[in-house]
């Protein structure tokens, strides 16, 4: 009997350290997280449409969030934001020039030492960066390419702005330079590559990273990888409701457009378009490649994917050639694709998320607090499978703002030499000036559906659009609007405009 209760004592002995080695061997660690980020992708006229295989990876097998937007629609600030978790006039970064404070040394001394990446470091992340950082990033007058980024353990780092050939790299501070050999050069598959490279070390036991992978595409120059270069040939820019359309009531910049285009302009816009698409092939390809060494790897089922872009684009809306710098929706919507554990698939989601929330979202997702300086707000509770939030506890507004670089004279175009504009085409259509500097609050809720802005300049013009009676935001309605609806939007940019931290959050 003795013997026998031995026995069974054993037996339970054993069965309980199975059942607690099973238990460990269940509970995962923190989870891994790789974000990926485009250059220029817009969401309005079609600039997700070739991601096929992205879509399919993360999209399908997770959350399409389809309000998601920027709140700069330009390259450094909008960076800037998605580093800080903060607005423009909280971070500084105001456009892309080094006065601008585009990776500044006081940039760096301030912003930079607050980044996401940082707070990832405490819980022990492994971090790698590769592709493009900040627009002057690496120049001479922002430390070089010897300065690297507090909180990166693995940096590649692309010095100034997209280019797909004949560029610098900074790994880990030190200078490697490329040419235009496609193999050994071309940036989206460099990036790719250095993406496997760090891969191949990390294995479910050896502790959570984080890898973003920031590519040139679509950005101009618009190079395509040679077995891309006829991909939609018969392809042109969709011709949307704002195509080749004068935007008679709006800021003098819209105005200034030559209307209608010329037929080279179109023919050059629908050029640009098929190229735009080329480019991205190659990140499709990359999401690809990551997503399946992710998998050989044992990684997947504990990590987070996102995919994004620092703005949108236009490409002849308002008889505009082609650019960003606009508050209008196909230069603010960009793409949000989320999958990971946890997350049911085949999700589509309203809430409107800023780039300004990915920051606080992945301190969050690393089991810590997004501290209180950011403007974002963390949204991984909206990644639980099934999850809902009280409508009142998620925004409806959000600023938008820009501040206009440029200030040459342009020979060619001597009408416009008192207006400090620089950044012009050959046939006198300018993009962006000095004096094109506004500030826009962009509501959305239930039943309204509003964009009023204020341009800082001379005329101190202001616009206003329904879109639910207006989608293409076609007519200004300034002067019909509502007095009640426009007082109200007055406050609310007024209290934006200077929000800080939780104060952002609510209005």
């Amino acid at each position: 009997m003795e013997g026998r209760g031995r026995g069974i004592f054993s037996m339970l002995s054993v069965l309980i350290l199975l059942n607690v080695l099973q238990t460990c061997a269940s509970k995962k660690g923190p989870p891994n997280i790789v974000f990926i980020l485009t250059d220029d992708q817009d969401t309005v006229i079609g600039g997700e449409t070739p991601m096929t295989k992205t879509k399919k990876l993360i999209g399908d097998e997770g959350i399409i969030f389809r309000n998601m937007f920027v709140t700069s629609p330009l390259c450094c600030p909008s960076r800037s934001s998605i580093l800080t978790g903060n607005y423009v006039h909280n971070h500084g970064a105001v456009n892309n020039s080094v006065d601008g404070n585009c990776s500044s040394p006081i940039w760096q001394n301030q912003s930079e030492m607050r980044a996401f990446i940082t707070y990832l470091k405490k819980q022990k992340y492994t971090t790698f960066f590769a592709g493009k950082y900040l627009n002057m990033y690496g120049r001479r007058e922002t430390g070089g390419p010897e300065h690297v980024p507090p909180g990166w353990d693995w940096w590649n780092g692309l010095v100034g702005n997209s280019r797909y050939y004949n560029y610098h790299l900074s790994v880990n501070g030190t200078v490697e330079n490329h040419k235009d050999n496609y193999e050994n050069d071309y940036l989206t598959n460099i990036i790719s590559k250095r993406a496997d490279d760090f891969l191949q070390l990390q294995s479910p036991d050896s502790g959570p990273f984080f890898m973003m992978l920031s590519t040139p595409a679509c950005h101009g120059p618009l190079i395509p990888a040679p077995q891309y270069n006829n991909s939609f040939n018969d392809t042109k820019a969709p011709r949307n409701g704002s195509f080749n359309v004068y935007g008679k009531d709006k800021h003098w910049l819209i105005r200034q457009a030559q209307f209608p285009m010329p037929a080279d302009g179109i023919a050059n816009i629908d050029k640009l378009f098929r190229r735009r698409w080329r480019t991205l092939l190659s990140v499709d390809d990359m999401v690809e490649n990551v997503i399946n060494l992710l998998t050989q790897r044992k990684l997947l089922d504990n990590t987070y994917l996102f995919y994004s872009s620092d703005n949108g684009y236009h490409l002849g809306q308002f008889s505009m050639p082609h650019n960003k710098r606009l508050p209008y929706e196909f230069d603010v919507r960009v793409p949000l694709m989320v999958r990971g554990p946890g997350i049911k698939a085949g999700q589509l989601r309203e809430e409107i998320i800023l780039n300004i929330d990915l920051a606080p979202t992945f301190i969050a997702l690393s089991a810590q607090t997004a501290p209180s300086q950011m403007d974002g707000m963390p949204f991984h509770n909206l990644l639980a499978q099934n999850a809902t939030i009280p409508a009142s506890s998620w925004r409806e507004s959000f600023v938008i703002e820009h501040q206009g670089a440029y200030n040459e004279i342009i020979p060619k175009c001597p009408q416009f030499d008192h207006m400090d504009l620089s950044h012009c085409n050959k046939i006198c259509v300018c993009e962006d000036a000095k004096n094109n500097t506004y500030s826009c609050v962009r509501t959305l809720s239930a039943d309204t559906n509003y964009l009023y802005c204020v341009f800082e300049d001379t005329e101190n013009f202001e616009e206003f659009y329904d879109l639910n009676k207006d989608p293409d935001q076609l007519s200004n309605a300034i002067q019909t609007v509502g007095k009640s609806v426009l007082m109200d939007q007055r406050k609310k940019l007024m209290e934006l405009s200077v929000c800080q931290g939780p104060s952002c959050h609510k209005i």
